[in-house]
């Protein structure tokens, strides 16, 4: 929910609310929760539907886990390298941020099946970004943001593997960590 917070910023990709009497200025430390991965509505049935490799439920779950682990590797890195420090628990200057990776459409997943298959697409995929930012001690809700991003589009096919596509997946992650960091910085800066 977004009440007692008012909207900051909204564009055709996603929407910032925060709390208007909030003083960022004291926080310096980020507690974040491991994000949680959803996929598209019916994306496994449309995956199988089209293609000679089928999606399985372990599939799935392995690219929720490696996206989440990827998310938190890129993230803390992003907090830590930029004059914030990452807190184990709970405190005073701590914000506790709960990301939710939403609407996940991976356009060719490597399932990495026995047998050779190719697949080629003009984009990686999609996916949101929701993050919910709490006072750790009180958990007030003082921020929320969603982001939407498609993974550019090539203009022309290309292979796509597992590999290519957790290249994509880290590209779009790290600008959303330097968007995230930059908007804190601003935050913090503001009297």
């Amino acid at each position: 929910t977004t009440e007692g917070l008012e909207l900051v910023e909204k564009d055709r990709r996603g929407e910032i609310y925060a709390d208007p009497g909030i003083d960022w200025s004291g926080y310096s430390e980020f507690l974040l929760d491991r994000p949680t991965v959803a996929f598209r509505r019916y994306w496994q049935r449309d995956q199988n539907r089209n293609n000679s490799t089928k999606v399985r439920a372990s599939d799935m779950e392995a690219i929720k886990s490696g996206l989440a682990d990827l998310f938190e590797e890129v993230f803390n890195r992003e907090i830590a390298e930029n004059g914030y420090r990452l807190a184990e628990a709970s405190g005073d200057h701590v914000l506790r941020i709960t990301p939710h990776i939403v609407d996940l459409d991976v356009h060719a997943p490597d399932t990495r099946t026995v047998g050779q298959t190719m697949s080629f697409t003009d984009s990686a995929g999609r996916m949101t970004l929701k993050l919910a930012i709490h006072d750790s001690v009180t958990g007030d809700l003082i921020a929320t943001t969603s982001h939407r991003q498609e993974l550019p589009r090539l203009g022309y096919m290309e292979w796509t593997t597992s590999v290519s596509n957790r290249a994509e997946a880290r590209r779009l992650l790290e600008r959303w960590a330097r968007g995230l960091r930059e908007r804190l910085d601003e935050a913090r800066s503001i009297p």
